[in-house]
């Protein structure tokens, strides 16, 4: 993915990896909407994993026989992801709005049994506001492409 960072770019070398229960320092998000088993940022972009293992509430009617992730739950794993990326902005904020969507296009099914992994960038910021991509994948297959647009805001 190419992808136009920021102005505040980190250097080169940077990994940060979290794991569950780190993530909920930065995220808000509870069981059963934190969707990210793991996240981790390497220089300026992030990267998210999430095992789909059959049991989830969102596939009890998305469709039954024919279990499908729902689009809607591919984009916040998206959203979910890019989080590792701000964690130098998240002291005494949280991650309190999102935004909006762009350019979503959905290209393969996600299943029971895949391992979705993303790849996002933040390509804009006007703090609290920040504008990123990503992409979805499973075995290297693009799942999800979008833009998606956020705030950070104070509690």
């Amino acid at each position: 993915m190419s992808v136009a960072l920021c102005h505040n770019a980190q250097p080169k070398g940077m990994v940060i990896a979290l794991n569950q229960e780190e993530l909920k320092s930065i995220l808000p998000h509870r069981e059963n909407m934190l969707l990210l088993d793991e996240a981790e940022r390497i220089d300026d972009t992030a990267h998210g994993k999430y095992h789909v293992r059959g049991d989830e509430w969102f596939l009890q009617g998305h469709f039954p026989g024919n279990p499908v992730v729902p689009g809607v739950i591919l984009c916040e794993i998206l959203a979910q992801s890019v989080c590792i990326l701000l964690t130098d902005k998240m002291s005494g904020a949280v991650m309190r709005m999102y935004t909006g969507l762009n350019n979503v296009r959905f290209r393969s099914p996600v299943r029971p049994g895949d391992t979705f992994e993303t790849e996002c960038a933040i390509t804009r910021a006007k703090p609290p506001f920040y504008f990123a991509e990503g992409k979805g994948t499973v075995n290297g297959k693009l799942c999800v492409k979008a833009e998606f647009s956020f705030a950070v805001m104070g509690e």
